[in-house]
């Protein structure tokens, strides 16, 4: 069973400044998706982890991004902003410290605020004074292209109070420490989409994708230990469900086996939308299956058929093997979209327990839910 790291001087409040030394797509050519494999070096910093933890990473801005906005704020980028650490310039306060990629209600507000009488501002106030309508208006929006389409100029003192602040993002982590000391594997999906004519990125996905240089030691990272998602015992059998970027902590759990030498078995579910260009990790797990380190590998790709197939699908095809794994004592994982995956993986499950466990439709229920998730705590996730 893995145990809990100890924990490290590290933290939300004093990151360590990691170095990104790899960086590379997992997705072939021709993916609808730019899915890669980051490789974060822990230096010095005596940082230690378990799998099933995750990793906070405090994103910045891409410097374009930030070159973009200063003209037309009407700020000078070596305009000075007191700190407390000292004057820091406009420009790197806005890189490091806030969230530009989407802009904030409270700013357009103001923007609303400083136009003249006119056609323009009755068409913002419009859009303001409805609630879907301003959802939809600053969904799709970062500040410049407000202000492309409604001139306002702001002091900095007076437009840092309207943006939001940078918070960490949390990456489940893809690797063991014991098969790569010193080093934290993330498998990133980047965000990627053009609105209003230019093209944006999620702020975090950005960063770790395609806005920092290898070797540099500028990353902020630390540890996020987790509350529940730990390994069992080496000799229990396993269960993990994980498409997408959900993969990550089960490429852990599978490394961290096959160094410790596990007797337990291993099952793994994996979806995506196309076999030739999405199956992430595809060798090592092949690999992982010819050393007996990976029991089974169901795989389930959406558009490589008429009839979309997911993760569930392939859980209901081998209920009745899933259920004499549960019968045995098997720990079940789901990680990855909380929204719909891990809520239709829930639903399979209890349909599972109903059809191969003879169960009502109440007592499948108590079992996967409290029998399972809550008694036995064979019933982990950890979704987003």
């Amino acid at each position: 069973m893995s145990t809990p790291a100890t924990p490290s001087v590290h933290n939300r409040a004093n990151p360590f400044k990691a170095r990104i030394t790899a960086n590379y797509s997992l997705t072939g050519e021709g993916s609808n998706k730019d899915t890669r494999h980051i490789v974060v070096n822990l230096g010095d910093s005596g940082i230690n982890y378990t799998p099933g933890d995750s990793l906070g990473v405090i994103p910045r801005n891409f410097p374009q991004t930030v070159d973009d906005l200063l003209p037309h704020l009407g700020l000078d980028p070596a305009t000075t902003v007191d700190q407390p650490t000292g004057p820091v310039a406009i420009r790197e306060l806005l890189i490091s410290q806030y969230i530009l990629n989407r802009v904030s209600k409270k700013f357009v507000k103001a923007v609303l605020e400083r136009l003249p009488e006119g056609s323009k501002k009755q068409q913002l106030a419009e859009i303001v004074g409805n609630d879907e309508a301003f959802d939809d208006y600053v969904f799709t929006r970062d500040y410049t292209d407000v202000l492309a389409e409604y001139p306002a100029t702001f002091a900095a003192a007076e437009f840092l109070p309207l943006a939001n602040k940078i918070a960490p993002r949390l990456y489940s982590i893809a690797s063991s420490p014991k098969a790569h000391p010193g080093e934290v594997h993330l498998t990133v999906a980047v965000v990627t989409y053009n609105t209003h004519g230019r093209q944006k990125y999620g702020i975090a996905s950005g960063y770790l994708g395609h806005g920092q240089d290898l070797n540099k030691d500028e990353v902020p990272v630390y540890i996020q230990p987790t509350k529940h998602f730990h390994m069992p015992a080496n000799d229990a059998n396993i269960i993990m469900v994980g498409p997408g970027t959900g993969i990550a902590p089960f490429r852990a759990f599978l490394e961290h086996r096959q160094v410790e030498g596990a007797t337990g078995k291993s099952w793994l579910f994996f979806g995506d939308q196309k076999k030739s260009t999405d199956f992430l990790y595809e060798a090592e797990f092949a690999d992982m299956q010819r050393k007996g380190v990976l029991t089974r590998l169901d795989t389930a790709f959406s558009r490589d058929q008429a009839e979309k197939i997911y993760v569930q699908n392939r859980m209901t095809e081998n209920g009745a093997e899933m259920w004499k794994w549960f019968q045995e004592g098997a720990y079940f994982y789901v990680c990855g979209d909380a929204k719909r995956m891990a809520r239709d993986v829930h639903q399979t499950l209890i349909e599972i327990a109903q059809q191969h466990g003879g169960l009502s439709p109440e007592a499948a229920k108590e079992y996967i839910e409290v029998t399972l998730a809550k008694t036995e705590k064979r019933y982990l996730k950890d979704v987003y």
